[in-house]
């Protein structure tokens, strides 16, 4: 099976370095073409070391004021919500950098009509960026099931084809107790200019492994679904999270 391109490194500060020198590249290099940069970001520990080391950095470093943040997924809880993918960013990122809430764009995950949260978010989207939705860089992290936002093994947003935003309901076999995640669809992410992946743990190798030298079976491994239309796709990986790959290309 031919590989994307990957990128692998000794640890997460490594490749947290990495990333935050790609993002600089990508930003600066959207704004140039367009006057500004989409990101969507992921939730997660791994992408959590890239929010601390790009606040450590300072509010210079980027071109901050011209970087509007979205989100891939979200939880059905408050912003404030242990859980919440936002939650972690605001600590992580939006607080150190003291980023302007204009450019923050939240999915309101704790209000009842999940739905309806979906489709807002979507409108919001197709506003900002165009029916396209081509944003310039997509951040994804791989859980151990193999899903990558909120598009879990078996769940109905596999099957989506033309929303760019729904309500996935989950079951007890993704995660004890059922609920229901927001998350943007395969097509909305693989319309990006840019995905990346960033994965790290040895816990990841073996579903890493079936994702990108295994047989084709999206609805085990959701990962498997991402193969942008037009833009440009790369696994940034720890050594742990490779150990099972062959020579990456």
């Amino acid at each position: 099976m031919t590989h994307p391109a990957i990128r692998t490194f000794g640890d997460l500060d490594a490749l947290s370095r990495a990333a935050a020198e790609e993002l600089a590249t990508i930003a600066r290099d959207a704004i140039a073409a367009r006057g500004v940069c989409h990101v969507a970001l992921s939730g997660g520990s791994t992408p959590k070391r890239l929010f601390q080391l790009l606040s450590s950095q300072g509010p210079g470093a980027l071109p901050w004021e011209h970087v509007q943040l979205w989100w891939g997924d979200e939880r059905t809880v408050p912003p404030d919500h242990a859980d919440s993918n936002y939650r972690m960013t605001r600590e992580a990122l939006i607080e150190p950098l003291q980023l302007d809430p204009a450019r923050i764009h939240r999915i309101a995950g704790e209000l009842p009509d999940h739905a309806a949260t979906a489709a807002d978010y979507a409108r919001k989207l197709t506003a900002a960026l165009g029916p396209r939705l081509a944003f310039d860089l997509v951040y994804l992290g791989m859980g151990p099931d193999g899903h990558t936002a909120s598009l879990f093994p078996g769940t109905p947003a596999l099957a989506e084809t033309r929303a760019t935003v729904v309500a996935n309901q989950l079951s007890a076999a993704n995660l004890p107790g059922a609920c229901v995640r927001i998350t943007l669809t395969a097509p909305a992410i693989n319309a990006a200019r840019k995905v990346r992946f960033l994965v790290a743990g040895a816990d990841k190798a073996a579903p890493l492994f079936e994702v990108l030298d295994g047989a084709r079976d999206p609805q085990r491994y959701p990962s498997q679904l991402i193969a942008p239309t037009s833009g440009d796709l790369a696994w940034f990986l720890d050594t742990a999270a490779a150990a099972r790959l062959g020579a990456p290309t």
